[in-house]
């Protein structure tokens, strides 16, 4: 299948600058394209795992994708979707939050990843050279009618600074210095670039004569109308130190049934047939969740490795397999990514309604001793109904902590003397 239809059939393609074209293009193997990313963070998130994970498409389909990081451009900052002013950073700021996403990158690809900062070009612009050669070609009307530029004129209150205005030579010099030293004839990205895309394109038209294209991916939303990519914990970063790795997983695990079948689309390698079997699973068998199963081990595997999803099962099957599972090995499994509570020592301890409190599992106390009185609580993985605990040697894992539970999806750490 040309890469084409494949990203239109995943719902992918939401503009492209001549679709016939486009599909052309790729019909010849070895076609380079591009999508630039902003270095603003020390890490990608998973709204950056549409264009990259497209990129990986291309390569996987035989073309020459270029991973554009924008260590130039991420120096000035992109006006597309914000509604204030970036905060400038300095460039080794910049260029130390290249290095995280380069490895990334890297591991999304296995390896091998076509990598261009385009601080190597940008960087050795003239302030002259930029107005004739490239400024000239460029309307002020033409820029004025874009709309990350529109929509910052409407505020009278923030306005767009001239330096944010001509972030969109940049992107389109970009296009063009790709264009002609690799034949680069396509940037795809998201769909606030759409405006910056194409200029570049029309810069490539004016200065050369030829052609180039623009695509666009659609605004990924959740089914309640959310934008895709937040948890209650804010944004989910590739980065295990921003985002751990047992969070990664569960987010994609929490997907809505609405949802998981278009993130599958557009996010994973499965193939349509298996799409389609597990379209009819969710139909069939929602309670299962397998689809959100295979969503969140697929997207795991791939940003963090086989051997950290394997763990992440592990821990998920001892935490979820009952009274059968021993409280040693249990622990093992969360005690890194449980929720805890730390008290000074056992003499310390309050009763199991306030630790229940505490640990956010009940709502208060007289909620918590009903949740006794139920058997829903669990200490060390056994059902305990009293409303004091001591522990003895025996009962601490690492000499200083136990396993306090509360039905079937809460489990937390008590500390002693711990910070």
């Amino acid at each position: 299948m040309n890469v084409f239809d494949e990203l239109s059939w995943r719902g992918l393609v939401h503009q492209v600058s001549d679709a016939d074209k486009v599909r052309e293009y790729f019909a010849t193997p070895g076609r380079v394209a591009y999508c630039g990313f902003d270095p603003s963070a020390p890490s990608l998130h998973v709204g950056n795992m549409v264009p990259l994970i497209s990129l990986l498409r291309l390569k996987r389909a035989g073309h020459r994708p270029i991973f554009l990081a924008g260590g130039g451009t991420g120096l000035i900052g992109d006006p597309s979707g914000k509604e204030v002013e970036r905060t400038l950073q300095d460039k080794s700021r910049i260029d130390a939050s290249l290095e995280k996403i380069k490895g990334q990158v890297a591991k999304v690809f296995g390896g091998e990843v076509w990598v261009e900062n385009n601080a190597d070009w940008l960087l050795k612009l003239t302030a002259i050279e930029l107005l004739r050669d490239v400024g000239k070609h460029f309307t002020v009307n033409w820029m004025m009618a874009k709309d990350a530029v529109k929509s910052r004129l409407a505020r009278e209150d923030v306005g767009i600074s001239y330096t944010e205005f001509s972030y969109m030579i940049l992107q389109s010099y970009d296009y063009y210095h790709l264009f002609e030293k690799y034949g680069c004839m396509l940037q795809f990205g998201g769909s606030d670039q759409w405006g910056n895309i194409t200029a570049g394109a029309e810069l490539i038209r004016r200065k050369t004569g030829k052609e180039a294209y623009a695509l666009t991916f659609p605004l990924i939303t959740t089914a309640d109308g959310k934008k895709f990519g937040k948890s209650e914990k804010g944004a989910i970063y590739m980065d295990p130190e921003m985002t751990p790795p047992t969070d990664f997983h569960n987010f994609w695990m929490l997907t809505d049934d609405r949802d998981v079948i278009r993130f599958m689309k557009f996010f994973t390698f499965l193939t349509r047939e298996e799409i389609e079997d597990y379209e009819k699973e969710v139909a069939a068998r929602p309670e299962k969740r397998e689809a959100q199963k295979r969503l969140a081990a697929e997207m795991t595997r791939m940003v963090h490795g086989p051997e950290v999803l394997a763990d992440i099962e592990r821990a998920h099957a001892a935490r979820f397999g009952g009274d059968a599972v021993d409280a040693g090995a249990l622990y093992a499994a969360v005690r890194d990514s449980a929720p805890s509570v730390t008290y000074a020592d056992a003499a310390a301890l309050p009763d199991v309604p306030q630790m229940l409190v505490d640990l956010d599992f009940a709502p208060s106390k007289g909620k918590a001793k009903e949740f006794l009185k139920q058997g829903a609580v669990r200490i060390n993985n056994q059902v305990f109904a009293e409303q004091v605990f001591t522990p003895g040697p025996d009962d601490l894992f690492d000499g200083s902590a136990f396993l306090l539970a509360m039905g079937k999806k809460k489990l937390g750490l008590v500390r002693l003397g711990v910070a």
